[in-house]
């Protein structure tokens, strides 16, 4: 029987090489190859907080006709066996081919919560879906969201391959970068971090990817791919994907509503001075009522930081991060109102021009010289740095779900 299908992997590579995304590549051309017509090509980012993820938490699925899904199902098995790292300890690959829509809410708790493979394997008979696991099938958790999932926003990514044995450093031509960024920005994105000069749209770990380019159409990552030099690629692979969607945010209605490893919108008002830690990271008290949870800005966040120390208690905010352990590792921050800080200290004379000392608690003030007396505080009022508005995370510190500023400033159609 011939239908339309998706067909989607997760799980396949480790933090010693390979990547699934090389590897949908490689399954979308054998498949090609068997009779299949591809209709979309989807990297699904799912929940960056999943303990058990290898490196990004992402997935593949690729939506095709023209083949019996039986016969996909075995062109996949193959390649799996072939390219996943199967060797890897934490590496348990999944493979789902559905011919009927999946449920797409079994994608939201995937991006936004957590799943277990039993929930998987459950949708999965359920709608006769063909599936399989490999080692501890960990992976067919990220297939069957990435088989379900239905963006309501969402972005592409150019993907570049070198040869996957390949180990020596890549060989990409940095101005070339930081060109491809200047021409291209705001309709790519990530591709370079221009406030703290350094390259983003690589990895530096041992695997595939030679480099990407993210952006809001498949003509603008193709122009801004045009501008790198580098070494030849082996293969290319543009991707329709969540990233750069905040589809992992769960509006939270109070701050007490909030549970670990989850990532939220939430809004409440600056309770402390920010403080910096050991290690660089700045943290302040976001407080909603009787409830106040710590805000962490870490040290790779690099001059966000300075943002996040010019708030002041009082200010009011809205916050988006994850919450874990006890802390919210914040992506985004939009100050709402930052009104000027009024403090108050003890009052010149008017006499001898002096500062009058404390007369006691709640005695007001008294000059020791000309025993003049007054209850009125001399008030300050410090002028602030920060205006209201939205600040974000550089792109060197930025998750792949998060949605960067950029995306407002142009929208354009897609």
């Amino acid at each position: 029987m011939v239908s339309f299908m998706r067909i989607a992997i997760d799980d396949t590579d480790s933090p010693e090489g390979m990547c699934t995304t090389y590897l949908g590549a490689v399954l979308r051309r054998r498949l090609e190859a068997a009779g299949c017509r591809i209709h979309d090509r989807l990297l699904v980012r799912l929940n960056p907080n999943v303990k058990w993820k290898t490196r990004g938490n992402a997935a593949i699925c690729i939506e095709a006709e023209g083949i019996a899904p039986e016969k996909a199902f075995v062109i996949a098995c193959d390649a799996i066996d072939e390219f996943a790292d199967l060797g890897a300890e934490n590496t348990h690959p999944g493979l789902v081919v559905a011919s009927t829509p999946l449920p797409p809410d079994f994608y939201e708790k995937a991006v936004k919560g957590f799943c277990t493979i039993e929930e998987a394997e459950g949708v999965l008979r359920e709608h006769r879906a063909l599936y399989r696991g490999w080692k501890l099938g960990r992976g067919l958790i990220g297939a069957t969201a990435a088989a379900s999932a239905d963006f309501p926003d969402w972005t592409y990514e150019l993907l570049t391959y070198r040869d996957p044995a390949e180990r020596d450093e890549r060989q990409v031509d940095r101005e070339s970068l930081f060109t491809a960024e200047a021409e291209t920005f705001p309709h790519t994105w990530d591709t370079v971090d221009e406030a703290n000069d350094c390259i983003v749209c690589f990895p530096h770990t041992p695997d595939p990817v030679l480099f990407g380019i993210r952006g809001e159409s498949p003509e603008w990552v193709c122009r801004a791919r045009s501008y790198v030099i580098s070494e030849e690629p082996v293969m290319e692979e543009t991707y329709r994907t969540n990233q750069g969607t905040d589809a992992h945010l769960i509006e939270a209605a109070s701050l007490a509503d909030v549970e670990d490893g989850l990532s939220y919108r939430v809004a409440g008002t600056v309770a402390t001075t920010p403080a910096t830690g050991q290690g660089g990271h700045v943290t302040f008290e976001l407080e909603e009522g009787a409830v106040r949870v710590d805000c962490m800005a870490y040290e790779p966040t690099k001059g966000f930081r300075d943002v996040v120390r010019s708030l002041a208690p009082g200010d009011t905010v809205l916050v988006t991060g994850s919450y874990k352990n006890g802390s919210i590792n914040m992506e985004k921050i939009r100050v709402i109102t930052c009104p000027p800080v009024v403090t108050t200290r003890p009052p010149i004379c008017p006499e001898c021009g002096r500062r009058m000392k404390s007369d006691g608690k709640g005695k007001g003030w008294k000059c020791r010289r000309c025993r003049t007396h007054t209850n009125t505080p001399e008030t300050v009022t410090t002028k602030r740095t920060i205006t209201p508005g939205w600040y974000e995370v550089p792109p060197s510190a930025r998750r792949h779900l998060a949605r960067p500023l950029c995306r407002d400033l142009d929208p354009g159609s897609r």
